[in-house]
C-alpha cells in the first residue's frame, strides 16, 4: 500500500511539471524554445511506458504516464500549431 502510494505521488508530481509548459504556451502561442525533437522522443517513451505499465500490471505507471503523456502530447500539438 505505501510503495502504491509513494509511485502515485512520484508520478503525480512529475506529471503535474508539465502543466505550467503547457498553460505558458497555450497563453503565449508560441512554442518557439520549446524543442520539437525532444517532445517526438519524450512522447514516445511515455507511451512505451504506458504499454509496460499495462503488461506488468502497474497502476501508479499506467496512470501516471498516461496523463504525462497528455500533457506533452498538448505541448508537441501546439508546437506543431503554433510554428
Amino acid at each position: 500500500m505505501i510503495v502504491t502510494f509513494l509511485g502515485l505521488l512520484a508520478g503525480t508530481l512529475t506529471t503535474i511539471s508539465f502543466l505550467p509548459q503547457v498553460i505558458k504556451t497555450w497563453k503565449s502561442k508560441s512554442a518557439k524554445d520549446v524543442s520539437l525533437e525532444m517532445f517526438l522522443i519524450f512522447c514516445s517513451g511515455v507511451f512505451l511506458w504506458i504499454v509496460y505499465g499495462i503488461l506488468v500490471g502497474d497502476t501508479p505507471v499506467i496512470v501516471a504516464n498516461f496523463v504525462t503523456f497528455i500533457l506533452a502530447s498538448t505541448i508537441l500539438w501546439l508546437k506543431l500549431k503554433y510554428r
